[in-house]
């Protein structure tokens, strides 16, 4: 059972896309550079700068970026156990989660918006972690409303302090903890995957629409449990808000209660 926090604050949190750019302090946003319709391999002397710049592959038949995320070991020299990590793939099929229905802010009649209730975070704190989608749209706009979609929610983390948590066996103490008073919300699509920084506090996947989201998981692990994960759990206050029925916001940002 993960530890669970003494105090938390109250937010309302209104998710925003998912950029590259304000992804930025959390890890690496992945999505293509090309435009989605173009359906031959043009010169790289034609596509605008980026980093890293392509190269073309496979009989000139398609364009290698690389690298585009890191992959990062940092159990060598830092886990205390010193048992040595191992490259790991796994699949995650995540299914939609459950969203309750509460007041919308600042509404002066009975309207009612849905939200997802952020309970526990995560870090993997000698690894990074990318999460592809599998067999899900790459549309990054709203498109087919039936579509799932990912939420990516995250916290920065407070270095070098420490949050007093309680197990069934007591009190205990978490370092690093989460600073849960700047959670932030992004909205990915099938067209994006995400790498969490080493050490970046996030929520587990949380998938909503019709139907579940299959995920390939990359990272390093050791098979030392609270050196492969490290968890914090919270009581309620903090929320994700997704508009009526579960629509999704485009706005960014978060507000006290």
């Amino acid at each position: 059972m993960a530890p669970t926090l003494t105090s938390h604050p109250t937010l309302r949190i209104i998710p925003e896309p998912l950029t590259p750019e304000a992804f930025a302090p959390f890890g690496t946003a992945i999505r293509c550079p090309l435009p989605r319709d173009l359906a031959s391999a043009p010169s790289i002397a034609s596509l605008p700068p980026h980093d890293p710049t392509p190269v073309v592959a496979n009989q000139s038949s398609a364009l290698k970026y690389s690298p585009i995320s890191p992959l990062l070991d940092r159990y060598p020299g830092q886990c205390p156990s010193g048992r040595p990590s191992a490259a790991r793939m796994s699949m995650f099929s995540c299914f939609p989660r459950k969203l309750r229905s509460a007041p919308s802010p600042g509404s002066k009649d009975s309207e009612t918006s849905s939200v997802f209730d952020v309970r526990i975070l995560e870090r993997h704190p000698f690894t990074t972690q990318t999460f592809t989608p599998l067999d899900l749209s790459s549309q990054t706009r709203v498109a087919d409303a039936d579509e799932p979609y990912y939420l990516v929610v995250v916290a920065p983390t407070l270095k070098g302090q420490t949050a007093t948590a309680e197990t069934p066996a007591g009190t205990v103490t978490i370092r690093d903890p989460p600073d849960l008073e700047n959670v932030k919300a992004f909205v990915a699509r099938g067209g994006q995957a995400v790498t969490y920084g080493v050490g970046t506090w996030h929520a587990p996947m949380v998938v909503l629409g019709s139907r579940r989201v299959d995920f390939v998981v990359v990272q390093f692990a050791n098979g030392v449990d609270d050196e492969d994960v490290q968890e914090a759990a919270f009581g309620e206050g903090i929320v994700v808000e997704l508009g009526k029925g579960g629509a999704q916001r485009r706005a960014g940002g978060g507000s006290k209660l």
